[in-house]
């Protein structure tokens, strides 16, 4: 297996040992035109950018107002990309640190209980708040289930491969994919397999994956590195659908990379889905009829508001596109090269992260940057729960805000 890391400071994996693909009901996407991707290999030294300094805002105003803050270990292999989420199961915040540690705080900051799983953590966490149990993965390749109030292990289940993204809990099953292209759904209770699906493995992929999304109460939704989306019933893991949204484009196997990193999104009856290889997808679910084509690259999940898609590239950018379009509605650059998190709405705004923990909040109307509030260590991934905002930054720092009126 060889790395290689891109201009966007993506670290990329080559695996050779390709799974055989399960076919379900296979309808391709129309053809989609892409952008040229930035390629590299193993004697060309990438292109190294400096992130744009960030200008004082002019009417700085506070928007964000901190609710919690605990600080978790952050040792382990730093190199690799890793993000973990924050869990909430009521009153209690579930936490997963780089080491192997999983603690739960109350309100207040108070240490419940914490637990070490023996291994790194790298997919994680998971709450299913009805039946108090939390779920994270291992880089040894173990799925393990603690229970929320106490910390106990409930169940643990060996993969085939790493789970690097948070499991999806619903309707009793555990729904993990793992960086083998396997897609797993278990028992909710006992951790035993239930189904299995197979997907395709590119001989060269960004190191990283979807976690798996509702597309309705008995279907989940899950995106591969091979830039397909693919929709399974939840209880059997029966194969429904399966759409191509990147499409490989250039000479190079990195520049024909297609992985879709970043959750699909799926709102008020609309799919919208983006790859490393440049196409920014809108899908009307009614009707099977894809809405637009847009071009732009991440490996970041997105956002939506009434009327628009909002989108964090692989250059640095926000920005946000008519949902119904895709027309562009506004840009704004002056984060470019800040390795950026996924966008989020929060309130009446849109929040980004950046590598120095910083959170800024935009306008989602205008893209103007209003207010911004900043943490510990870079940040890879913003959430929205219950109106908190929840980050965990690289260097294990651990803080929920809430919006101020």
């Amino acid at each position: 297996m060889t790395r290689f890391i891109t201009n966007t400071g993506v670290a990329i994996i080559s695996n050779r040992t390709v799974r055989p693909i399960i076919q379900g009901v296979a309808v391709a996407f129309l053809a989609i035109s892409s952008v040229a991707m930035v390629g590299c290999s193993k004697t060309i030294k990438p292109d190294e950018h400096k992130p744009t300094k960030l200008v004082q805002l002019e009417q700085q105003v506070n928007l964000l107002e901190p609710v919690f803050a605990v600080t978790t270990s952050a040792k382990g292999n730093a190199k690799d990309p890793l993000s973990l989420q924050v869990g909430l199961n009521g009153n209690q915040v579930i936490v997963a640190s780089r080491d192997g540690n999983v603690s739960a705080y109350d309100a207040q900051g108070k240490n419940l209980w914490q637990v070490n799983v023996g291994s790194e953590i790298t997919g994680g966490v998971a709450v299913d708040a009805s039946h108090d149990i939390a779920i994270v993965s291992t880089r040894d390749a173990k799925i393990i289930a603690l229970d929320g109030k106490t910390g106990q292990v409930r169940w643990q289940r060996p993969t085939t491969g790493t789970i690097l993204s948070p499991a999806l809990i619903h309707n009793n099953r555990v729904i993990v994919s793992g960086n083998d292209g396997l897609l797993q759904g278990l028992s909710l209770q006992s951790g035993n397999p239930v189904w299995q699906f197979a997907t395709q493995v590119p001989s060269i992929s960004v190191r990283g994956s979807a976690s798996p999304v509702l597309l309705d109460d008995s279907t989940v939704l899950i995106a591969t590195a091979d830039g397909r989306l693919h929709a399974l019933n939840i209880e059997t893991g029966q194969p429904l659908w399966s759409r191509r949204v990147g499409v490989p484009s250039g000479a190079s196997e990195v520049q024909r990379m297609t992985d879709i990193d970043g959750n699909p999104v799926v709102d008020n009856g609309q799919l919208f889905a983006i790859s490393y290889s440049g196409q920014l997808v809108g899908v009307d679910l009614r009707s099977e009829r894809i809405l637009f084509v847009q071009d732009a690259s991440s490996l970041k999940s997105l956002a939506t508001t009434n009327d628009s898609v909002i989108a964090t590239t692989l250059s640095g950018d926000v920005k946000a596109f008519n949902r119904v379009t895709g027309e562009p509605m506004w840009e704004n650059s002056e984060l470019r090269y800040r390795q950026l998190t996924n966008p989020v709405l929060i309130g009446n705004y849109i929040a980004v992260g950046d590598l120095e923990g910083v959170v800024h909040l935009l306008s989602p109307q205008t893209g103007k940057i209003v207010s911004r509030t900043s943490t510990k260590g870079a940040l890879s991934t913003l959430q929205v729960q219950a109106d908190n905002l929840m980050t965990q930054s690289q260097s294990g720092q651990v803080n929920i805000w809430r919006l101020s009126h």
